[in-house]
């Protein structure tokens, strides 16, 4: 079973900065597609950033310009770096990834952007 572990969430003022981290169980170049999503209370759960296996990414609207979305092969972990983070950027982070037609989800992590 493919176990991904987010890790690096907490609290930070609005404009702050965080980066959260996503370790597979397995080598992270065997996903074709990894992602982030995020869900807030009372709200169904969105897309934030995706990225390829060669590495494209892909990014909510919201989020464009200030976040950046990486996946390195090196330390097998995928990153979401964040911004200039704002109080609705506050959610339950969830990383994801797709390997042999299966997708996978992470068991979540709190970010929250407040005074």
């Amino acid at each position: 079973q493919v176990q991904l572990v987010e890790s690096g969430g907490g609290s930070v003022q609005p404009g702050g900065s965080l980066r959260i981290s996503c370790a597979p169980s397995t080598a992270i170049y065997r996903f074709n597609y990894m992602g982030w999503y995020r869900q807030a209370p009372g709200k169904r759960r969105e897309m934030v950033a995706t990225i390829l296996r060669h590495g494209i990414p892909d990014y909510e609207d919201s989020v464009r310009g200030r976040f950046a979305i990486s996946r390195n092969s090196a330390d097998n972990t995928m990153y979401l770096q964040m911004t200039n983070l704002k109080p609705e950027d506050t959610a339950v982070y969830y990383c994801t990834g797709l390997l042999l037609n299966e997708t996978y989800w992470g068991q979540g992590i709190q970010v929250t952007v407040d005074t």
